[in-house]
């Protein structure tokens, strides 16, 4: 897959210290794009670092937490000093509730989940849509979940945040896409990242019958879901708008 349309593009991602995340920093410096990320996790900031070195395009960061303003404010002053004004913003991080219903969630679990899935794509958002609206161009890819879609792939916070998460990508859509902006959302299903790491614990018997579950019979990988995004945001899906696409295996088909 090649897209010469991103070389020394500027694109913002959160949650590129693991995982998908991660897997987009690689997939966009491979294509030539200069990447600056925020994650809250340093250690795996520099990782994502040392695994891009060699790609065409740049990579910076700061490490941070989405859900503080401040934070999110000072990373993309940051990444305008260092890249210029950013052309994608990729809101990826997110945190897992461990399946909890709703009388086992705290009101602690719940507002963090809800702060760093929902707050922070809306803090990451607001922060850069007046750089967008400025140049009269820009693209929003928000990491929902099939959680987002059906019961079932998450808990009672997870699975709140992820159908807010839908709902505001198509807000933002609808009120941004006079000015040349585009919202998305990606829903993957069963994705082998470290957030998921638990289900692979031991016998691996969750992984395995999830694995089962899933009509194409097994997990994805990172990079598929990256290989979506560089689409998503290319000027090949100029014309999708507020729109949501699953990546799960077939999973929402049952």
């Amino acid at each position: 897959m090649n897209f010469t349309e991103y070389q020394g593009k500027h694109i913002w991602i959160t949650g590129a210290a693991s995982g998908i995340g991660q897997a987009q920093a690689q997939a966009f410096t491979e294509q030539g794009a200069n990447v600056f990320a925020l994650d809250i996790d340093p250690v795996g900031l520099a990782a994502t670092a040392q695994r891009v070195k060699h790609h065409p395009g740049q990579f910076d960061y700061f490490p941070g937490d989405v859900s503080q303003l401040q934070q999110v404010q000072q990373a993309v002053y940051l990444a305008n000093q260092r890249f210029g004004t950013i052309d994608v913003l990729v809101n990826t991080a997110g945190i897992l509730d461990a399946y909890k219903p709703t009388l086992e969630t705290s009101e602690k679990l719940w507002e963090r989940v809800m702060n760093t899935n929902v707050k922070g794509s809306f803090h990451t958002t607001n922060t850069v849509l007046p750089q967008f609206i400025q140049q009269k161009q820009g693209v929003i890819i928000n990491m929902a979940s099939i959680a987002g879609l059906v019961a079932g792939g998450g808990g009672a916070a997870y699975t709140t945040a992820k159908h807010a998460i839908i709902g505001y990508t198509k807000q933002v859509d609808l009120d941004y896409a006079k000015y040349g902006i585009r919202a998305n959302a990606i829903a993957p299903g069963a994705i082998k990242t470290p957030m998921n790491a638990a289900d692979f614990a031991g016998t691996a018997e969750l992984a395995a019958w999830v694995a089962k579950e899933t009509p194409a019979g097994r997990w994805a990988q990172p990079s598929e879901v990256a290989a979506l995004t560089l689409f998503l945001a290319s000027n090949c899906a100029d014309y999708i708008h507020g729109s949501v696409f699953p990546i799960d295996g077939g999973w929402l088909e049952k």
